[in-house]
């Protein structure tokens, strides 16, 4: 008897509007990474054409940055049964990686240096505020150690060392967490305002931070987390992924972090 593959429908927000930095590459990723293994993938954009069903039906969302004028069209759109189902997917577990301005998206608000206050979703319990135009940006690489409850210790049982994740972070708001953990320490860099030493955010299986660059070709292993993640939920079994070789990706990493002068053993020689 054959059996059909496993399929991962991967919802990607907006694309045309919120690929400022590369975000594309988390996509292909996550495509690559799954199909490598020889699981079903589908690449579903979620923009102004898209429906709330459209959205109830993705296993993975993928949120990436963008200006302020394009955040404030896509938070026009995404309003009603849309922004519902939205809600609904992350309260429930939906595993997701959104970077740079899509966790501002999925926060309370944010404050522009100019204009009116953009509201968000209010999934994540945080705001971002800009300075204003003469405040310097928040710009270069970063590091930081994931600390958040369970994606560190399910980092760990899969890579066998403390998860550190490495990328770049471009940033002008200043983000503040409520009632919300952060997704790191920051060891390296400036993270969610320079001041507190967080960095992202993470609620149910959302992951959200400043690191695009963009962020899991430089962390393969949070990619296999989305992956085993989204089809855990969606087939309700326990799923273990086939060792892929990332060898280059883990030099890099190690290179990068001899760079910085980071010392973190072990870091970057993970294993998968």
């Amino acid at each position: 008897m054959s059996y059909a593959p496993m399929e991962i429908i991967i919802g990607w927000l907006y694309p045309k509007l919120m690929s400022t930095y590369g975000d594309r590459g988390n996509v292909i990723t996550i495509e690559r990474r799954a199909q490598w293994r020889g699981y079903n993938v589908t690449v579903l954009p979620l923009d102004q054409n898209s429906t709330a069903e459209d959205i109830k039906s993705v296993d993975i969302i993928v949120g990436g940055g963008a200006q302020d004028r394009q955040q404030e069209i896509v938070m026009r759109d995404l309003q009603g049964a849309k922004a519902q189902s939205m809600r609904h997917k992350i309260e429930n577990g939906t595993p997701g990686v959104f970077t740079c301005g899509s966790p501002q998206l999925l926060g309370n608000y944010y404050e522009p240096a100019f204009g009116k206050r953009i509201e968000g979703l209010g999934i994540l319990d945080l705001v971002s505020v800009h300075p204003g135009e003469n405040t310097k940006r928040c710009i270069g690489n970063l590091v930081i150690e994931v600390t958040a409850s369970p994606l560190a210790a399910e980092l760990q049982a899969m890579t066998g060392i403390k998860p550190y994740l490495v990328g770049f972070e471009n940033h002008g708001g200043r983000t503040k967490l409520g009632k919300v953990a952060a997704l790191g320490r920051v060891v390296y860099g400036l993270g969610n305002n320079g001041e507190d030493g967080t960095e992202g955010a993470f609620y149910q299986n959302a992951i959200a931070t400043y690191s695009h660059g963009p962020l899991l070709p430089k962390n393969p292993f949070v990619a296999d987390w989305l992956i085993q993640t989204a089809l855990r939920l969606k087939y309700q079994q326990e799923i273990k992924l086939s060792t892929l070789d990332d060898t280059l990706a883990m030099q890099g990493r190690e290179a990068m972090f001899k760079r910085l002068k980071v010392d973190l053993p072990n870091a970057a020689g993970i294993r998968i």
